[in-house]
């Protein structure tokens, strides 16, 4: 009965909160004209703002205004959208089908964040924080969305700044290979600064350069004694041709004979041959010259392979440097725009109107919403959602104290039921007291007679 009771209240109890928070019959909009059907592209556009069509119904004349907002709001989204697209494009370096997937996503994201940001609510002119806070939200949304779009408006320029850097890198590099691994041939030292430049062949003409440097070194040290000792000699056969050709007659015999200075300047001129080795060294000129054409001829060979070896690293080298390269990313891309509009003045301030133009597109949602003032419709908000407030507080307040009163009902009846079963414990126990006497009584009684009999005998 008791467990009866109690759910017969709980129907009571959920119907009467129930009752209380529906309106009452005959309560609605007044008619001006037909209600927009759920497939009017109208109402879509208003879901995206967050109004209730129910109590729109009643501000009809402010349906354009939530339609045209909810059409910002689907405008704002879909230029999210493509922004993230572009985004996407630019990482991959590619335009992908890929791509459509983050663009999705970014779109309800920003669709729905939006929404979040101007959907009405009540007392909004006592609540500045809020709002402002929803601005800031609106305005770094903004700048994300903006970026990519403005790189994708100055993509060509950007494009060919990147392009060009890379070859200017690439041409760096080509230049700082052969500056770090110059012909041995042509002499001069390596410098310093070639730390990652150098390469490593199999064999170089190194070696033989240094030969064909020393051994030229002391072939014109050789050339020039050989000269100035053929000069000295030439001199000295002209003085001995001059003076043998002069005769004299002996007074003894009577013959022509040369002259004693004659033999003299024979004899200067044998000496000097035989003291400065004229002939060695003329000869071993010629042996220092014949080496040296043909270490020239290995030289050549050796220096063509050289350079064919050279060349080709550095190809190489310049080729995985293009390799890596690759695509232009997104990082490239913002450090180009950044680079050519701190160059151009009219590039930067083109480049911050777009940004600050797509910022704005962004926060449009917002401050079309929070600037127009408080409308019929935040009016009507506002006092439905107090009287709802007033209405539940009131219901809570009347259902808490229905469940108190009940809860005092069967406290109380849990009471009465206690003092019944005490006043049948209390019963019971003087029935077995009485029992108890009665039986007492009676021993007592059998045993007089009995006594009585025995006395009798």
């Amino acid at each position: 009965m008791a467990a009866s009771r109690t759910a017969t209240s709980s129907r009571t109890r959920t119907t009467s909160l129930t009752d209380v928070l529906k309106p009452p019959d005959g309560f609605g909009p007044p008619e001006e004209g037909p209600s927009p059907s759920r497939l009017d592209p109208g109402r879509r556009l208003r879901v995206l703002t967050g109004v209730d069509e129910s109590l729109l119904a009643w501000v009809w004349h402010e349906r354009g205004k939530y339609t045209a907002l909810g059409g910002v709001v689907l405008g704002t989204a879909v230029i999210a959208g493509f922004s993230m697209w572009n985004f996407a494009n630019q990482a991959l370096g590619r335009a992908s089908v890929l791509s459509l997937l983050p663009a999705a996503m970014w779109t309800l994201f920003v669709l729905n964040l939006d929404r979040w940001l101007i959907t009405p609510q009540p007392n909004v002119k006592r609540r500045l924080s809020p709002l402002l806070t929803r601005l800031l939200v609106a305005v770094v949304l903004g700048v994300v969305v903006a970026e990519p779009l403005v790189l994708r408006i100055f993509q060509s320029a950007v494009e060919e700044h990147v392009r060009d850097e890379r070859n200017d890198t690439v041409d760096a590099l080509r230049a700082d290979l052969l500056r770090c691994n110059p012909d041995p041939s042509e002499g001069g030292t390596r410098p310093e600064d070639c730390g990652s430049f150098l390469l490593s062949f199999d064999a170089t003409p190194a070696s033989l350069a240094a030969e064909l440097t020393t051994l030229r070194a002391d072939a014109g040290e050789l050339r020039e004694r050989v000269d100035e000792d053929t000069r000295h000699l030439e001199a000295l056969d002209a003085d001995v041709r001059d003076e043998c050709r002069r005769l004299i007659r002996n007074a003894a015999t009577g013959y022509l004979e040369r002259t004693s200075e004659c033999l003299r300047l024979r004899e200067n001129a044998s000496e000097y041959r035989a003291t400065h080795r004229t002939e060695e060294n003329e000869t071993r000129l010629a042996g220092m010259n014949a080496r040296i054409a043909e270490i020239e001829a290995d030289l050549t060979s050796s220096r063509g392979d050289y350079l064919a070896a050279r060349d080709a690293a550095v190809e190489q080298r310049v080729s995985d440097e293009r390799d890596q390269q690759r695509e232009i990313g997104v990082l490239e891309r913002i450090a180009a725009l950044h680079e050519l509009t701190g160059r151009d003045t009219v590039l930067l301030i083109g480049v911050w109107m777009v940004r600050l133009l797509f910022v704005f597109v962004d926060v449009l949602p917002v401050l079309v919403k929070f600037l127009n003032g408080e409308s019929s419709y935040d009016r009507l908000l506002a006092a439905r959602t107090n009287g709802a407030l007033r209405i539940h507080d009131e219901a809570v307040r009347t259902v808490e104290r229905r469940a108190v009163v009940e809860l005092e009902i069967d406290h109380e009846v849990i009471e009465q039921g206690l003092l019944r079963r005490k006043a049948e414990i209390d019963a019971d126990r003087r029935e077995h007291v009485a029992a108890m006497n009665i039986r007492v009584s009676q021993a007592v009684s059998a045993l007089q007679e009995e006594l009585a009999r025995t006395s009798v005998r």
